[in-house]
């Protein structure tokens, strides 16, 4: 059998682009080559000890070189400069994609430095823990979980399909969206509820003399309810800067619905705060029947 790809590069070999390396290598073998670069050379060392990658180094044109694809994981904000450093060394008719949250962004800016025989094709695995680094990757983290795949960033039909080639071994549930919508819904269903998630571990740390009281009853609904909050600073920090206009215009919809809810509990209308919460039961119970999650 051929290998599906003769080279892969993954920019970023931490929770989600070592996952990617688990996946393909457990599906492939020595049917494909992964070469890695990492931030640190500790990550590096783990990354090749836990089989993400053959190859990891901190020598860019050695990890990109002949790669046929290269999969870009690093925080959102380094993704355009990282394309920028590696671009000298990437070779005609290479397909580069991502893992970034965000994805005008980066289309924006790397319309502007791509040349035409090199293709983006924008992904968005919509998976992780909150944990980071390459310690947490699983080679099972796509399986079953939505997969984002922009199609209007140009790349031709077979281009597109030697992509999906390769990422349908991660058994992920792909889907197609066009680039501001993904945006947009990307910040209701992912980036506020992080940031709410962190607003609420900051009104605990806020409690002041009630804080160590407030600790010893902490308890399963609020270790649920804020999970996401131990997710890495900087990669929800960079979120925030390249989809700012959908996150901040979504915050500002949350802060209005719980206006209405503090007029209603100040008012002391028990039928309102009911309805509140008898609206937001049946829609969730209708969406959980309507959609299969991963408890994980």
């Amino acid at each position: 059998m051929e290998k599906l790809v003769p080279k892969l590069a993954i920019i970023g070999v931490g929770l989600i682009g070592g996952s990617l390396g688990l996946c393909l290598k457990d599906k492939l073998g020595d049917k494909i080559f992964i070469t890695g670069l990492c931030r640190t050379e500790n990550s590096m060392r783990r990354a090749m000890e836990l089989g993400a990658v053959d190859l990891a180094t901190a020598d860019i044109a050695q990890v990109v070189g002949d790669a046929d694809i290269i999969f870009l994981s690093p925080p959102v904000l380094q993704i355009v400069p990282m394309v920028k450093k590696i671009l000298p060394f990437v070779k005609s008719g290479a397909i580069l994609t991502d893992a970034g949250s965000t994805k005008q962004f980066i289309w924006q800016e790397l319309q502007k430095i791509l040349p035409p025989d090199i293709f983006y094709i924008a992904g968005h695995p919509m998976t992780g823990r909150e944990k980071s680094g390459v310690d947490a990757a699983d080679k099972n983290l796509f399986k079953g979980k939505a997969y984002v795949i922009v199609e209007d960033t140009g790349a031709p039909t077979e281009v597109h399909e030697k992509l999906m080639n390769l990422l349908r071994l991660t058994e992920a549930n792909f889907l197609t969206i066009d680039i501001a919508k993904h945006d947009r819904c990307a910040s209701i269903i992912s980036h506020v509820p992080h940031l709410t998630a962190a607003a609420l571990v900051t009104l605990l740390n806020d409690a002041g003399d009630d804080l160590d009281s407030c600790l010893k009853l902490v308890g399963g609904g609020f270790k649920d309810t804020t999970r996401i909050a131990s997710s890495n600073a900087d990669m929800w920090a960079d979120i925030c800067m390249t989809n700012g206009d959908a996150i901040a215009a979504h915050l500002r919809d949350l802060q209005d619905i719980l206006g209405k809810v503090i007029d209603a509990i100040d008012a002391r209308d028990r039928q309102a705060v009911h309805d509140y919460f008898a609206k937001s039961k049946a829609r969730r119970d209708a969406i959980l029947e309507a959609v299969t999650f991963d408890p994980n």
